[in-house]
């Protein structure tokens, strides 16, 4: 019975049960300050998505988050921060708002070269045409930023 659970669980090699598929001999993550390249969105936007992307990997992972040169790379710029009125109404004006962040993400894995990737990763939130962005953004912007790192996350240690 113990050579059975042991085959079992050597032979997955890569799986996780924090549920990344990261090779063993990755061990450091180094996040370059993503920048804001877009125009709007608060001041302190690019240091707290560096900072979330961050935690998530160190809570997520056993990865040690490094300055430099770590096994996995990630950088990039925050290129969108958009306010879009949707839900058209009779009167032509919007009945609700959306918020929508992108951020590009540039991914190297300098173990495994096949892994790297230059994508843009983006979602957003709806709001109320009758509150103002600056109502609504201290509570939406952490939830747009929990997302994108979420999926981040998956793209590059879950390989989702």
């Amino acid at each position: 019975m113990l050579l059975f659970c042991s085959l079992v669980t050597s032979s997955c090699g890569v799986y996780s049960f924090t549920g990344t598929t990261l090779s063993p001999t990755i061990k450091t993550v180094t996040v370059n300050n993503f920048v804001l390249a877009t125009a709007g969105g608060p001041a302190n936007l690019p240091l707290t998505f560096n900072e979330r992307l961050k935690e998530y990997y160190q809570r997520y992972t056993n990865l040690k988050v490094v300055p430099a040169n770590g096994d996995l790379l990630l950088e990039g710029n925050i290129t969108g921060y958009e306010l879009i009125p949707v839900a058209p109404t009779a009167q032509d004006q919007a009945g609700v708002n959306r918020l929508q962040i992108t951020i590009l993400v540039r991914f190297y894995n300098n173990k495994d070269e096949t892994k790297n990737f230059e994508q843009p990763f983006s979602f957003y939130r709806d709001f109320p045409q009758s509150q103002t962005l600056s109502q609504n953004e201290s509570r939406l912007v952490p939830q747009i930023l929990d997302q994108i790192v979420l999926d981040i996350f998956n793209k590059t240690a879950a390989d989702w």
